[in-house]
């Protein structure tokens, strides 16, 4: 009957009919920007007061605060060096500080209480009206807001959460008005860098633009005097401390010189520096001396023992070095020698007896004792040169011992010595250094010379940094249209109710057979009456669709339901019937809706008799059959509520009804059945028809339970579905429809009118 398919995966399935182009459904429109926009135009409403409520607040937060002004004193901040004077104190590990950490704590000096409670002192703030809370208090509207505003925050903030009151704890030098004073003062003084540079910018904000100038320079002067105050309070601090240890230091200086002198006298060591030297020096010269008087006496007593065995008359004595070549002996040879050669010779011509023979015989015998007596003389110059050697080697060696014993003595009192004089050195060079730093610190301590000083005055701005309207303006704007666009989409997002013919054949993927206005009011529209033209339209739209794409001759039965009740199922069912008879058919119109009955009330015919009771066999179809105003239609009420509908509509009482109904006199048949999600009923009689006509109503049925209806209707294998968006509201959802039915889809035939 209808050209659709059994809620199967693909495309549209034809059932027994022929196909037959459907009904535009603009589900081959692209998805266009100003479909989303239609979302805004739908919520206009809700998103215009949003607008409205963002921009209003934001502006009256705009207008109710108190304007306030902002100005800047500038100052230069150098590093330490360059308040030194000349190379006194270059190397302080002070002048050399990395320059981040620096300026930081300059930074956070600018903003600390101390500078705060010294220029709250110099400006007496305790006497200014901002700040003592007795300056006139104005009564124009603006102010009137301004506190109504205060009050509405603070009522908000306590609903919050619990409202805590803050105080400021004083420090020991303040009082707790003055630690207030010094609070309100600090909360409106910022510092600001100047990027690449050593200035800084002491900014201040009042809601008096000549306030916040003076709060600013004074702010800046008294940094710069706190600064050099602060600087020569620290010289003179370390002044006086250096002043201390210096005299600490004289008296340990004095009392070092009298333990070493008092030392010295006791221990007979006036001149111990001197002396130990001395016997330093003779204790290296007597261990020289000795090593090498033990070496003579080794040489000497080397020779010695070489000859000490030797005897002198015999001549293997001239065998020993010592003795054979000693000069003496070696003449006393040669003398005898000669005296032997000439004894020889003589006794070549004369006899023993000869005087020149015995003459010669006694200078040999001479010359024998001679070299005897040499050789021994020789024997005995060697034990001598060694026993005197000895002799030296056991005299320097007790001379050793004695400057050993010397040094010995003198180490024990050069260390008692050497701590005392150590002592003095020490005592003595810190002196000097602290008399160096008296003399340095009381050069510096004289240099009124700042590493701060004030460059640019502040100067009173007469145009408030805050509030900006053109600023705040544009921002509220903004804000408004992000914060309305916003709504609207989210409450179109979180909306996923069926609205357009779109969510039908995009969603559901089913044909739309046409769309039915919303008629406004309680009164149930009926085609015999006089209802808007739009209403009447759609239903002979929908006759036209419902006409076009039945392809047969015979008897078409179609069974009208929803996902739930009030979509109008009964409504659409009703008029559809009386469209179809209008246009020249034989219709009849069945309420299988036995559960709750409402065609009877709809048509205004009584429900004495009707489709309950044809089931159970307690009337004919004749008997409840009844006629309308209208001649082509006829209707078949539900009658009395029986016990069990479903059982009744799937009995085979209903089965030969349909079939002789298929065979009857009329052209179509409208069955109303219940409602899909809330009785099986519709899926008894869907299984039965050749067709369903599927009522959604716009805006109030959830796509979910769309589906889940139609995926029941599938387990019953209805042949074909079709489906009818009731109740749209057609101006509420005017671009979408126009972009889809034209401009003058409404007024083309004539203006709508109510009923």
């Amino acid at each position: 009957m209808f050209d659709t398919q059994e809620l199967r995966a693909g495309g549209v399935a034809a059932d027994n009919m022929s196909a037959v182009p459907l009904p535009p459904t603009g589900s081959g429109q692209p998805v266009h920007l100003l479909d989303r926009l239609n979302a805004v135009f739908k919520h206009r409403r809700v998103a215009g007061t949003a607008f409205l409520l963002v921009v209003t607040a934001m502006m009256v937060q705009t207008y109710s605060t108190i304007p306030m002004y902002q100005t800047a004193a500038r100052i230069q901040i150098e590093d330490e060096r360059s308040t030194s004077v000349g190379n006194l104190g270059v190397n302080d590990p002070s002048y050399w500080q990395e320059s981040a950490p620096y300026y930081q704590t300059q930074y956070k000096i600018l903003t600390s209480r101390e500078l705060g409670r010294r220029v709250v002192r110099k400006l007496q703030l305790e006497k200014h009206p901002d700040f003592n809370g007795n300056a006139p208090k104005p009564r124009d509207p603006i102010t009137l807001i301004r506190q109504a505003r205060a009050s509405a925050s603070a009522w908000m903030r306590a609903l919050v959460s619990k409202p805590t009151r803050e105080t400021v704890a004083p420090v020991a030098n303040e009082s707790a008005m003055e630690a207030a004073l010094v609070s309100a003062f600090l909360a409106g003084a910022t510092v600001r860098e100047v990027a690449q540079t050593r200035l800084v910018d002491v900014v201040y904000q009042h809601t008096n633009p000549d306030f916040a100038a003076l709060a600013a320079n004074t702010l800046a002067e008294e940094y710069t005097a706190q600064n050099l105050d602060l600087r020569l309070n620290n010289t003179g601090k370390m002044l006086d401390w250096v002043n201390t240890e210096l005299e600490k230091a004289t008296g340990k200086v004095k009392a070092s010189e009298d333990a070493l002198t008092q030392y010295r006298e006791t221990n007979n060591a006036q001149s111990l520096d001197d002396r130990q030297n001395v016997v330093v020096s003779r204790l290296n010269s007597l261990s020289e001396t000795v090593t090498a008087k033990r070496t003579e006496r080794q040489q000497k007593e080397t020779m010695y023992t070489q000859v000490r065995h030797a005897d002198p008359a015999s001549e293997s004595a001239d065998g020993y070095p010592l003795i054979g070549n000693n000069p003496s002996v070696v003449i006393a040879q040669a003398n005898l020698a000669a005296f032997k050669a000439e004894q020889a010779t003589l006794a070549q011509n004369f006899g023993p007896d000869n005087p020149r023979m015995k003459d010669i015989e006694q200078k040999i015998q001479g010359a024998t004792r001679l070299l005897v007596a040499e050789r021994r003389r020789v024997i005995d110059g060697a034990r001598n040169d060694f026993e005197a050697a000895a002799a030296q080697e056991r005299s320097f060696t007790a001379d050793l011992d004695r400057a050993k014993a010397d040094s010995m003595d003198l180490d024990r009192k050069s260390g008692d010595y050497k701590i005392l004089h150590r002592d003095y050195e020490a005592n003595q060079e810190l002196f000097k250094s602290l008399l160096d730093q008296q003399k340095n610190l009381s050069v510096v301590a004289n240099n009124r010379a700042n590493n701060v000083r004030l460059m640019d005055r502040a100067e009173p701005q007469r145009t408030p940094i805050s509030p900006n309207p053109r600023k705040d303006w544009l921002t509220a704007i903004l804000a408004g249209l992000t914060i309305a666009f916003g709504l609207a989409f989210g409450i179109e997002y979180l909306d996923d109710t069926v609205k357009t013919p779109e969510d039908i054949t995009r969603r559901l993927k089913l044909p739309l057979l046409g769309l039915v206005p919303a008629i406004r009011g309680d009164h149930v529209p009926v085609l015999t009456e006089a209802v808007p033209h739009d209403f009447g339209e759609a239903f002979r739209s929908l006759r036209t669709s419902l006409v076009f794409t039945s392809g047969g001759e015979s008897t078409r039965i179609i069974a009208v339901t929803s996902s739930q009740p009030l979509e109008g199922k009964t409504t659409t069912a009703c008029n559809l019937a009386l469209a179809l008879a209008l246009g020249g058919s034989r219709v009849l119109l069945i309420d299988a809706d036995m559960r709750r009955p409402g065609l009877h009330k709809t048509i205004g015919l009584p429900n004495e008799l009707g489709l309950s009771h044809l089931l159970v066999g307690q009337a004919r179809v004749r008997e409840v059959v009844q006629r309308t105003t209208e001649p082509n239609l006829f209707v078949i009420t539900a009658g009395r509520t029986p016990p069990n509908p479903s059982e009744l509509l799937a009995s085979e009482r209903m089965n030969h009804l349909i079939a002789n109904l298929a065979q009857g006199p009329f052209d179509w048949v409208v069955i109303d059945t219940p409602p899909v999600l809330a009785v099986t009923d519709a899926v008894i009689i869907a299984q039965k028809v050749q067709g369903v006509v599927f009522v959604i109503g716009s805006e109030m049925t959830r796509r979910v339970h769309a589906e889940r209806a139609l995926e029941t209707l599938q387990s019953g294998r209805a042949r074909g579905i079709g489906v009818v968006l009731n109740r749209v509201d057609f101006d509420r959802n005017k671009y979408y429809y126009s972009r889809y039915y034209g401009y003058q889809y409404k007024s083309y035939y004539g203006q709508n009118s109510a009923a």
